[in-house]
């Protein structure tokens, strides 16, 4: 039923909690998981004029780390016999990027974390996830962080 597993991760181990069922997903089906980031360009109007190289000196340490990290984790998923990738791309928004990537590579299913935030909260700071949720068409899991355990 699915072939290609998309997962977001931000970096956080509270994104990492999509990990385990998509992980079983992918094995259950024999489907390949790909563990996608987005680098998101940090907002250089609040920046003096001197600092844009700092910026971009910070960003591109930013890809660094996380590229390292996405590696890391399909490394562990290859060790456990899963066909696993990485893809980590730069858009100003997350959201549409896993909505592109979603839809220009045929990937059947995107699982991913919520950040656990409702009413005011997820007003002011928007929702990833209710973004992908209505934008996307394929099938969304989403997995709630246990609150409890940060």
């Amino acid at each position: 039923m699915f072939k290609k597993i998309l997962v977001p991760l931000d970096s956080s181990k509270m994104a990492e909690t999509a990990l385990p069922l998509a992980r079983s997903l992918a094995e259950c089906y024999g489907a390949e998981m790909i563990i996608f980031h987005v680098n998101v360009p940090l907002p250089t109007q609040y920046y003096a004029g001197g600092m844009i190289a700092t910026v971009g000196e910070l960003e591109q340490l930013g890809r660094v780390e996380a590229n390292t990290y996405i590696h890391r984790i399909v490394a562990s998923l290859m060790d456990r016999g899963i066909k696993a990738s990485s893809v980590s791309k730069d858009d100003p928004s997350t959201a549409n990027a896993i909505l592109d990537y979603t839809e220009l590579n045929a990937v059947d299913l995107i699982a991913m974390s919520t950040h656990g935030r409702s009413g005011i909260g997820r007003w002011l700071m928007g929702s990833i996830a209710d973004k992908v949720v209505h934008g996307a068409k394929v099938p969304v899991l989403l997995v709630r962080p246990d609150e409890t355990n940060p």
